[in-house]
């Protein structure tokens, strides 16, 4: 997501990978499963990621 005012449309096909909060999110059916800060596993919904924030890439640091 570069442009906060116009945001892009989350990727759908399942596997996909999206990078929130430096972590690394795959689509899976209608959700997208990833691991938290502890590493244990996470799910959000397309709404959590645009709250959040994501993009296609890792962030660097």
């Amino acid at each position: 997501m570069t442009d906060k005012t116009t945001p892009a449309p989350l990727p759908t096909a399942p596997g996909r990978v999206v990078w929130c909060q430096g972590h690394a999110f795959v689509r899976e059916d209608a959700r997208w499963v990833g691991l938290d800060d502890r590493g244990r596993p996470r799910s959000l919904t397309d709404a959590d990621l645009r709250r959040r924030g994501w993009s296609l890439t890792r962030a660097t640091r």
